[in-house]
């Protein structure tokens, strides 16, 4: 009774499970800090689907993960090329195109379901998840890889090319290269532009503190 009575508030985790929670925060600190370099962070992709492709062209097994690899990929990639809202589910053609297609319309940027840094973070950590696989026998399932690349292809064309017909009947491309100015000085746009990437630019750096201070600013 008297040690139920004492506790006054919930239990404190175990010291394991505390640095096992201070260290997934550190993580995130840091992969949050990656979010505004793009190229770096799909470069490192790319070294990862690199071994791993070497790897199982080395150990000349384990296809049906790469399989099923492709069609994870697949699946992110259509939501990183679909719209947040689909048109169809809002009312067909009539709401009219998600994007403007005259210069005096009101800009409105392409808003993904998928947002990149998701799409990379996906597709990173099942590569990552691919490769440990295969240092497990009981994955590799023995199967026709032929066959699998053909259906993967035939899978791939038919998904493209309806999301291709998508794009052209509601008019939008996945793809924001900013909003365009009409009129107006020069000199003043570009000091707009520069001030703005300025921000940005200041705004990534401030992100530069301690992993402790990140940890206070996430209980607070």
């Amino acid at each position: 009774m008297d040690g139920i009575g004492s506790g006054g508030g919930a239990a404190e985790p175990p010291p394991f499970v505390r640095k096992l929670q201070q260290g997934f925060i550190v993580y995130r600190y840091y992969l949050d800090k990656t979010t505004p370099h793009a190229v770096p962070r799909w470069v490192g992709t790319l070294v990862l689907a690199l071994i791993y492709a070497i790897r199982v062209f080395y150990v000349q097994g384990f296809y049906i993960i790469a399989y099923a690899l492709g069609i994870y990929i697949l699946n992110l990639l259509i939501g990183f090329l679909s719209p947040l809202v689909d048109p169809e589910s809002e009312g067909g053609a009539g709401d009219g195109p998600l994007l403007p297609t005259k210069g005096n319309d009101e800009f409105k940027p392409f808003i993904r379901r998928l947002p990149e840094f998701k799409f990379w973070y996906s597709v990173t950590k099942a590569f990552a998840i691919a490769f440990v696989m295969t240092f497990f026998s009981a994955f590799d399932i023995p199967v026709f890889w032929p066959i699998l690349l053909c259906y993967w292809f035939v899978l791939f064309v038919l998904t493209m090319k309806r999301q291709i017909a998508h794009m052209m009947k509601y008019k939008y491309i996945p793809f924001s290269l900013g909003k365009q100015r009409y009129g107006g000085k020069k000199g003043s746009g570009g000091r707009g532009f520069m001030t703005t990437d300025f921000r940005c630019l200041a705004s990534s750096f401030s992100m530069l503190a301690k992993p402790r201070d990140y940890l206070h600013a996430k209980r607070g």
